[in-house]
């Protein structure tokens, strides 16, 4: 597959500002911890749901994502809300995405099982979110410097999320506003808008409308107001594929390695 954004401006934007897993993350937040719009929703980090470590450092950004992308695991529609198996979901993700696809780790930085429990996925990423950095992941072909990705519990190709899933979705995304400095109109994204995939499926898809606009009202009773879009180049823009009739195989949302993509 050919990749639309070349690796020029992003391997920049990288040499610049990427530390590794191992330095300390510098910098104040863009919202200081006493705001109630920075306000983390309840996140099970990685220690709670039983991570293995990365089998190499992840990478942090000083500087902030552009986009928040919105994902589906493509995994079966569960009945089972139970924060024990949203813990399962999150090592069943893992393990596929380091032993099946080879990465350093969880692909994503965040998970939402349909109970409507966030969990933390790739190394560092709660710290990183709380410093106004961003750490690299592996759930977006060329974009993943400028990506921060959700992975929502189901398949939603021909059903809409869980009211717990889109209630926490919609704090998580605010959430993510709130600490990144992000337009909600313009910042939240679905995996198609970048690379040629079913992922988030059609309805979840059809539902970010709705989503952007509550989380601008939840932004806007908290006080905040919307955040200005940032200029951005051309070559950092989504590419809007063409989106196929549907995923490849299980838990496929495209390919998620291309010429930005720096860790896996």
């Amino acid at each position: 597959m050919s990749y639309p954004h070349g690796p020029g401006r992003r391997a920049v934007l990288r040499g610049a500002a990427l530390t590794t897993g191992a330095a300390v993350l510098g910098g104040a937040a863009l919202l200081g911890p006493a705001s109630p719009a920075a306000a983390a929703p309840s996140v099970h980090g990685r220690a709670a749901w039983g991570a293995r470590p990365p089998s190499s450092p992840v990478q942090v950004l000083a500087s902030p994502p552009l986009y928040i992308v919105v994902h589906h695991t493509a995994t079966a529609n569960s009945t089972d809300h139970s924060l024990a198996h949203a813990y399962s979901l999150s090592r069943a993700i893992q393990n596929h995405h380091m032993d099946t696809n080879g990465w350093a780790d969880t692909g994503q930085q965040l998970t939402i099982s349909r109970g409507g429990h966030v969990m933390e996925g790739r190394d560092r990423t709660l710290p990183a979110i709380a410093a106004g950095q961003h750490v690299v992941g592996a759930h977006v072909a060329g974009n993943n410097s400028t990506c921060v990705g959700i992975e929502n519990e189901g398949t939603y190709t021909s059903v809409a999320p869980t009211a717990p899933l889109r209630n926490s979705l919609v704090e998580t995304l605010a959430w993510l506003c709130a600490a990144y400095g992000l337009n909600p109109q313009s910042a939240i994204l679905g995996h198609r808008d970048f690379n040629a995939t079913a992922c988030p499926g059609d309805v979840l898809y059809a539902m970010l409308p709705e989503l952007r606009d509550a989380v601008a009202g939840l932004l806007a009773a908290r006080g905040v107001e919307a955040a200005a879009d940032r200029p951005v180049p051309a070559d950092l823009r989504p590419s809007y594929p063409p989106v196929p009739d549907e995923p490849w195989r299980e838990f496929d949302h495209g390919p998620a390695h291309g010429p930005d993509d720096i860790t896996r």
